[in-house]
């Protein structure tokens, strides 16, 4: 499977505002489906208007995307914290720093 460091924010009740992670994501062969820690997400476009995916067991709506350049992930309107995981620091800093 393919991986890659990338943005993912929970979106289901959370009005922008949800728990986000900076991590290593893999992706199935067809891309619609992506994994990430525990959580399998797959590819859809219902629920929240910025969801892009959804957790295929509890349904919960999710927005994953490649990080940006400047840091600034959250969507516009959100706000709160993003965490980083310990083993995707590195990958992160340098996809942020241009390496």
């Amino acid at each position: 499977m393919k991986s890659r460091v990338m943005y993912v924010e929970l979106k289901t009740a959370s009005n922008d505002r949800g728990p986000a992670w900076i991590g290593w994501v893999r992706f199935s062969k067809s891309g619609r489906t992506v994994y990430y820690r525990d959580l399998t997400l797959r590819r859809w476009t219902g629920g929240h208007p910025y969801a892009n995916y959804a957790n295929v067991h509890s349904g919960d709506d999710y927005w994953v995307s490649g990080v940006k350049k400047n840091g600034a992930d959250r969507h516009w309107a959100g706000s709160g914290p993003v965490h980083i995981d310990d083993d995707a620091r590195a990958e992160y800093e340098r996809l942020i720093d241009g390496g």
